[in-house]
Formats: structure tokens, sequence, C-alpha cells
């Protein structure tokens, strides 16, 4: 949803009008998380990765593969964007996978439905995430973001994250990727 200013200046993002909802994601927002997280993929990674698997993507795959039910502070926690009761993003924190972060949070995944980008969910959810991150009581943080993903390293960097050097080749959703990390300090 994109709200008028009633000035003619064009719309204004969610930030500056509070609409949008920031809430735990809970079990039966599974099928929704999925398709956010698929049609993010299918747009975000054309040209990245091979047009055939973006195209076989399928929400109902994905699905299965998140539990949004634990209350273990060890374990990754979920938060959706929700506007006019539609699931229009999602951030994933957790303690850092990463040996040499090993007392650092991460921000295992962000994503917004391809339809709302730049009206400030990604934003919003990046502010809770490091947020909930914090509350955990780590002060530092990493993120690792696929390489030739410009438009996710611009936005990173504008939050204050930076390239701390280090790189991997890993294996998601059945695909292989290279990544490279990104390092920020938490308030």
């Amino acid at each position: 949803m994109v709200v008028g200013s009633g000035r003619g200046t064009g719309p204004i993002a969610w930030e500056d009008t509070g609409v949008l909802e920031l809430r735990p994601a809970q079990p039966d927002d599974a099928a929704a998380v999925a398709g956010v997280h698929v049609r993010s993929w299918q747009v975000g990674y054309r040209g990245l990765l091979a047009e055939d698997y973006l195209d076989g993507l399928r929400p109902e795959d994905r699905m299965g593969r998140y539990t949004f039910a634990s209350t273990d502070p060890t374990e990754p926690s979920t938060i959706v964007a929700v506007d006019d009761g539609l699931v229009c993003g999602f951030a994933t924190t957790g303690p850092s996978r990463d040996v040499d972060v090993a007392d650092g949070g991460e921000l295992l995944a962000l994503y917004v439905d391809p339809g709302t980008w730049g009206l400030g969910v990604g934003r919003r959810l990046m502010a809770e995430a490091r947020g909930r991150l914090e509350r955990c009581g780590f002060t530092d943080a990493v993120l690792w973001v696929l390489v030739g993903n410009d438009r996710a390293q611009r936005f990173y960097r504008a939050d204050g994250w930076v390239p701390d050097g280090q790189r991997r080749s890993v294996e998601i959703w059945e695909v292989a990727v290279d990544e490279v990390r990104y390092r920020r300090r938490l308030s």
C-alpha cells in the first residue's frame, strides 16, 4: 500500500506513516514468507543465477523449511512486515554461524517483496533486526550477500555495513553461490 501525501509530492514510504506492522513470524506465516522469499530471488537474482533455476522456484517447496515457533534465543528468529494483512517482507536474525565471529550476531535473511521495493519496508525490517540483535547482547554482527547483488550491497552499505574481506562459496537452496561478508558494529 502506498500512501499519498496529499500535497502532490508523490508517495510517502511506510516508515513515514507508521502503517506497516512489524511482528514476530508465526507458524501460519510460512506460506506467505516462502512467497516473498521466492519472488525476491526470482527478481533480485535474475542475471546472477540460472534463469531456469529461478523460474522453477515454488513457494510450496520452501514453506516447510521455516520454523517460527521456537522461543529459544540461540535459534534464529524471524520478523515479518505486514501491510493490510499481507506479509511483504521478513528478516531473520540469530547468533553468527561464523567461527571468527562466534560472539556476534548475524542477519541471516532480509527479503522484501519486489512490488514493495523502495518504499521503506527493508529499512524498517533492518532497524528492527539490528534492535533484536542488540537486545540479544550482540555488539557486532555479520551478514552474507550474493556477489554481484549490487542493489543489496548498496542497501547494506547505506545502513552502515561494510565488507570485511571474507568470501565464501556455499550451496543455498540447491544452488552454488559466491558470497561476500559484510560486518557492522551495533550500538
